[in-house]
């Protein structure tokens, strides 16, 4: 087994945690819960990353997602810089966010209206907003192991029971902040199938993550997807 150097990560780590809980920005990047301390990274290109000790990586994460052409594509250094010689945000309207939404619904029709923001937490929360608006529901079924942000209604994990109304799953998250989020465990028909018996009614949206990334890249059974879009298409 190759000894990996990081004399100098562990020496950031030290400093970063004189100022940030944890020495991280975002609990995804601490090792607390595997042993050992984060690396903290210097550059990447293309498919690699190397951290502030010299070592080379190939890069599975694609920073999380949205490194979908790889590290520093040429094309996409080229047009940032071309943007940011324009200024670097206005906090108001601009023509590129209208050429962009027109771009996404030519991949994506079906999604005739659109709200650009700034991270998945907005995006999960503006959503579980809109179908509450329109549904005039209340209640919301999250899957166990499934991360959608840090809103604090869905920070819930499952009570004691089946299809049970959640609990609060991290400190800070008040009880009645996650009383109408509904939980179920993943690629369960019999959970779900309850759940929508229970608080049909009730529901205003389901939010999944259709393969569960967060809990080790969990697959959803044959057909299971299908049946959760027939249930909630039955409450329309």
């Amino acid at each position: 087994m190759v000894s990996l150097k990081n004399k100098q990560s562990k020496k950031l780590f030290q400093e970063s945690q004189i100022f940030f809980p944890g020495g991280v920005n975002s609990p995804v990047r601490a090792f607390g819960s595997v042993g050992g301390d984060p690396l903290f990274i210097k550059k990447a290109q293309g498919a690699y990353i190397w951290d502030v000790d010299g070592n080379k990586f190939v890069d599975f994460v694609g920073a999380w997602g949205p490194a979908i052409l790889g590290h520093a594509h040429p094309e996409v250094v080229q047009t940032v810089k071309q943007v940011v010689e324009l200024g670097f945000g206005f906090g108001a309207p601009t023509e590129g966010e209208t050429k962009l939404a027109a771009q996404i619904q030519s991949f994506f029709p079906s999604m005739e209206m659109m709200r650009l923001v700034s991270s998945g937490t907005e995006a999960c929360m503006s959503a579980i907003r809109v179908a509450r608006g329109f549904t005039g529901r209340n209640k919301v079924l999250k899957f166990d192991g499934c991360y959608h942000g840090h809103g604090d209604a869905l920070l819930a994990k499952a009570g004691s029971g089946a299809a049970t109304l959640g609990i609060p799953g991290s400190a800070g998250v008040s009880p009645d902040s996650a009383k109408d989020t509904i939980t179920c465990a993943y690629n369960d028909s019999t959970e779900i199938e309850q759940a929508f018996k229970q608080h049909g009614s009730q529901l205003a949206c389901v939010i999944v993550e259709p393969v569960v990334g967060n809990a080790g890249f969990i697959k959803p059974k044959a057909g299971y997807l299908k049946e959760l879009q027939a249930l909630c298409m039955a409450l329309c």
